[in-house]
């Protein structure tokens, strides 16, 4: 009987030993615990208590397990990543769990990039490794399943700040970007009435737009000039296109400039060999670049130069001679 009683009392004293705090507000510590879906309440509490931010593993899954802190509401784990301080007591850690207050990471993807450059951003985020992102882009069920004719969805992942979290499957944030994407185009009338091919191919004239444009007044002009070569069977002569041949394709370090051989590349994004749109998007076009793309503006413009590279700006000019002219006083030539 005394054996008991000194048990019950070693219990409690136990239990109200291993509720307190870790350490005190002035020395605590902090840190974040991911909780993938599907993990169970045992192992977060054993991560908890090896990671010295509870007392005890054992006490944390007993009062889960019985729901102690909160009797009206069974427990229910919700996966994320989760900020702990080890000046929180149990019932703290308890109520954070079950809030599915995740600490969320804030990425911004600015207009242009490529999906692999996006690929290194998330993983150097610690969100998701740039392969398993680099896998869902390429996935032929995901690509189905929003209708896409493409080989993957560079052109849609859509260019903005994003507030993900540690762990997030590929496939998850492709979703999250992509649904963003015909979020945002649902806002321009002129995509209104395109079928999955018309879409397709206003993505990789806007993303070739996007990497070329520097002022937004531009945009529709430029895109106009791509519009009229595409109208007479014109190669585009994008030096863009050139570009991700060299980073995306082969995987080299970008060009500090474009020379006679690298305009011979066999590749079907060559746009100085064949005429038409390259084969797929070279780039994830921001808004702008896709109204451009959608909406050209009316010109006769076959050729633009770079003018000021200080603005951006560029000289148009609707036949080869005004173009040379232009050529010789300025840098870069479309």
């Amino acid at each position: 009987m005394a054996a008991a009683f000194v048990a019950v009392v070693l219990g409690i004293s136990f239990w109200f030993h291993s509720i307190k705090p870790v350490t005190s507000l002035e020395e605590e510590y902090v840190g974040k615990i991911s909780v993938p879906a599907g993990t169970s309440v045992r192992l977060v509490a054993e991560t908890l208590e090896k990671e010295k931010f509870i007392r005890s593993s054992k006490v944390l899954y007993l009062a889960i397990r019985f729901n102690v802190f909160n009797r009206n509401e069974k427990f229910t784990l919700k996966s994320g990543t989760y900020t702990f301080r080890s000046s929180m007591n149990l019932k703290e850690v308890y109520e954070l769990l079950q809030s599915g207050e995740q600490e969320y990471i804030s990425v911004s993807i600015p207009e242009g990039l490529t999906k692999s450059k996006i690929a290194r951003l998330l993983e150097e985020k610690d969100i998701c490794t740039a392969a398993e992102f680099l896998a869902s882009c390429s996935s032929e069920s995901l690509l189905a399943e929003y209708g896409i004719p493409g080989l993957t969805f560079e052109g849609y992942l859509f260019p903005d700040t994003y507030f993900l979290t540690h762990g997030m499957k590929g496939d998850e944030i492709v979703r999250t970007m992509v649904n963003n994407f015909y979020s945002k185009i649902s806002e321009i009338p002129s995509f209104a009435d395109f079928d999955s091919q018309k879409l397709h191919d206003t993505v990789i004239l806007s993303s070739v737009v996007e990497r070329e444009y520097r002022i937004r007044e531009e945009a529709p002009v430029i895109a106009s000039v791509f519009a009229n070569r595409l109208r007479h069977n014109i190669g585009l002569y994008s030096c863009a296109t050139i570009e991700y041949i060299i980073t995306e394709i082969q995987g080299l370090p970008h060009p500090g400039r474009i020379t006679y051989k690298d305009l011979k590349i066999d590749s079907p994004y060559n746009t100085y060999m064949w005429a038409g749109l390259p084969e797929g998007p070279i780039s994830n076009p921001g808004t702008v670049a896709l109204e451009a793309a959608a909406n050209p503006a009316k010109t006769k413009y076959y050729y633009f130069v770079l003018t000021d590279p200080s603005t951006g700006r560029h000289t148009f000019s609707t036949n080869f001679d005004e173009h040379i002219a232009a050529e010789n006083t300025n840098y870069v030539s479309k």
